[in-house]
């Protein structure tokens, strides 16, 4: 059966099929979500997605689930799921969103990492007002790029247009991976006894931590644009850096120094700086016999958690709980493998501190100098 539609003084021919789908999609599209948009963004991502292909996917992104191979006997899958939060708006602002991919992937990565495990697939969650096909490629561009880093796979994920529920302009980004370690090679931090040394490596910025209180001093109070010379760099030659780019730091993923490590040292626990600091991330891998006691002289405070703390009056140990003050990751070693372990990760790159020790205590961290 055919139907005759008239529209905007064109007569146009469509079996029963197309009519319906015209319809739903005209209904649709007025509502705020339209579907053949976000289709063609899917399609043209497919090349990208393709490019983070690993051993033991099966099978490509389209279908209703992803496929992976089990990783075998005696491996234990490690999974994590976390948020870019509002680093999200500081994207927007900057009108770049080719970082914040790379940010979740990374981000994912450290927090397996800290318990031995390797990444092997990763899955997100884009979710928008309307949806937006350029944003949407240069969000899934950072994705891939930051998956091919890691060595793992982007399998599969949700793409939602929902108005009403999203602010216009603004949309949100989620991770989840998996990974795998060996039984035997869990890291837990059961080990860890009074002696054994910190050591710590460098962040390249926020991450993806405090960006609500880092807005509010930056914007808010200060009035700084997006573009600005953020003050207090600038002071060593070559170190400029605008308010953006300081924000937009990718991430640091760790995986490659500290998988170097564990073939060299047993490391005896790890703790991502992310949410909650050192005061909140460094407790969850301690035994209650034991505190963790840093030393902040160990390392320069980086220019822009300065600026922080000055302009926005932050109390010093509060910017320790919210920031991670120019430190990503903490590495727990034995006193005796001290020196290798510092050769190890620099030789990868990883720029380590010697920025305490471990001594008797309750499970908590202290603060000192």
């Amino acid at each position: 059966m055919e139907f005759f539609c008239g529209y905007f003084g064109f007569l146009t021919v469509l079996n029963r099929k197309e009519f319906i789908m015209a319809k739903a999609k005209s209904a649709y599209a007025a509502s705020g979500v339209d579907i053949d948009n976000k289709m063609a963004a899917l399609r043209a991502v497919k090349k990208l997605v393709r490019s983070t292909k690993a051993p033991g996917l099966l099978g490509e992104i389209g279908s209703f689930g992803g496929f992976f191979a089990a990783p075998g006997k005696d491996q234990v899958l490690v999974a994590s799921t976390d948020g870019v939060g509002t680093k999200l708006k500081v994207a927007g602002m900057a009108g770049r969103h080719d970082t914040v991919g790379q940010d979740i992937v990374n981000h994912c990565v450290n927090d397996i990492l800290v318990h031995g495990a390797r990444p092997l697939f990763f899955l997100d969650y884009f979710g928008t007002a309307r949806f937006k096909g350029s944003i949407f490629q240069a969000v899934v561009k950072g994705l891939c790029k930051a998956c091919r880093a890691n060595g793992c796979a982007l399998i599969g994920g949700e793409t939602a247009e929902m108005p009403g529920l999203y602010p216009p302009g603004e949309y949100d980004l989620v991770g989840t991976i998996v990974g795998v370690v060996s039984r035997k090679a869990i890291i837990t931090g059961k080990t860890i006894r009074p002696g054994d040394v910190l050591i710590g490596l460098k962040s390249a910025g926020l991450h993806t931590n405090g960006f609500s209180l880092a807005r509010k001093i930056i914007f808010e109070q200060e009035k700084l644009k997006i573009r600005d010379i953020l003050p207090g760099t600038g002071r060593i030659v070559g170190t400029v850096c605008r308010v953006g780019d300081a924000l937009l730091a990718v991430h640091t993923s760790y995986l490659r120094p500290v998988q170097r490590l564990m073939k060299r040292v047993t490391i005896r626990g790890m703790a991502h700086i992310t949410g909650g600091g050192f005061y909140d991330n460094v407790p969850r891998i301690l035994p209650k016999t034991v505190d963790a006691v840093f030393d902040r002289s160990a390392w320069t405070v980086p220019p822009l958690f300065k600026f922080l703390q000055e302009r926005g009056r932050v109390a010093r140990d509060e910017m320790y709980r919210v920031f991670n003050m120019g430190i990503g990751m903490v590495i727990i070693v034995r006193s005796a493998d001290q020196a290798k372990a510092l050769a190890v990760l620099k030789a990868a790159g990883a720029a380590p501190r010697l920025i305490g020790r471990i001594e008797k205590g309750f499970g908590a961290v202290q603060m000192r100098n």
